[in-house]
């Protein structure tokens, strides 16, 4: 068994991590941290878990008990929590915040860039092989996972040309539990909205990648990220040019997407509610001229989050990459 520990285990992630974990036949929880709701039953916060299990929040983290730790904090505390505290070496470390999955250009603060280089980025259907070997991982972001296997298969047989122009909408449980402006049910609801236009955060990790598998590209990524009046689920549009007849393309995604756990290639427009639920992507192409039309969706507490957060420990510690994440969709 895989004994696991959570950091930040009060919110979404850390609830729906703890959701999966517990249908995990080779996992075992065995310490969920939560200050503020330490000696509190996980199901208190997490109530959809309710009967499903006696855990308690602690204050405590007993690193000398647990062969993986993940981290469910907010945005750039990871780090800050790595300078503070000691973790054993043969704890391997999953981060689901954005901390680690940037590598820093500046090599003048030499424990920095050491601690961010024992990092491995988490996107298993370009880094498998990275992950299985990995004691640091860096999960991907939610809009990053969404976008990259939309157009990867694209970019790196180098069919696409010039810009690519992405437009994404995700629901309200990518900006997290704490309420917010923009996250409250009477603002969020029967409503839409643009943010980060050209400019999320998400971008650096995409184009990193981009940098690294297709050294080659010359375009921009040019992202409109929208919010949805739903809870869960992310789907993004994406075009660029392309001089490839259709049949070809779909070869190139087919074959791309061949041995994949989660990532299926399909060749009928799909919907989010195939997703919702599950740690699958769906990918689709379609040819409109001379434009190449990539579709993706997942959903973003799974496969944009938790599901790919297990995925990936599964991968480390040598277990079939599909254990504990056979998850239907809520489609209906």
């Amino acid at each position: 068994m895989v004994k696991v520990g959570i950091l930040g285990a009060a919110g979404y992630t850390g609830g729906e991590l703890i959701r999966v974990l517990l249908g995990h036949p080779e996992a075992e929880i065995v310490f969920a941290n939560s200050e503020s709701n330490a000696g509190n039953h996980v199901s208190e916060v997490h109530e959809g878990l309710i009967g499903e299990t006696d855990l308690c929040f602690t204050s405590e983290m007993p690193f000398d008990k647990v062969d993986v730790v993940f981290f469910c904090f907010g945005h750039g505390k990871s780090e800050q929590f790595l300078r503070e505290h000691e973790i054993p070496s043969h704890v391997k470390i999953i981060d689901l915040a954005q901390d680690f999955r940037v590598k820093p250009t500046n090599k003048e603060d030499s424990s920095l860039f050491t601690l961010h280089s024992s990092f491995v980025y988490g996107l298993p259907e370009t880094h498998r092989e990275l992950i299985h070997g990995a004691c640091c991982v860096a999960n991907p972001g939610c809009f990053a996972t969404c976008i990259q296997l939309a157009m990867l298969p694209a970019l790196q047989s180098g069919i696409i040309f010039g810009d690519i122009h992405v437009n994404g909408i995700t629901g309200s449980t990518g900006a997290g539990q704490k309420p917010g402006a923009t996250t409250h049910f009477s603002w969020r609801n029967d409503n839409i909205s643009v943010y980060k236009t050209f400019t999320h955060q998400h971008l650096l990790e995409i184009n990193q990648t981009v940098q690294e598998l297709c050294p080659g590209y010359e375009g921009r990524v040019l992202f409109i990220p929208q919010r949805g009046c739903f809870t869960r689920g992310i789907f993004v549009t994406a075009y660029a040019k392309c001089d490839l007849p259709l049949a070809e393309v779909q070869r190139i995604y087919a074959d791309y997407y061949r041995d994949a756990a989660f990532t299926h290639f399909v060749t009928k427009c799909p919907d989010m509610k195939q997703v919702v639920n599950t740690n699958k992507a769906l990918v689709y192409v379609e040819k409109y001229e001379d434009q190449l039309l990539m579709i993706s969706c997942i959903d973003n507490l799974l496969k944009g989050a938790v599901g790919q957060a297990v995925q990936n420990m599964n991968l480390m510690f040598g277990l079939d990459e599909k254990l504990g994440l056979n998850l239907k969709a809520s489609a209906f």
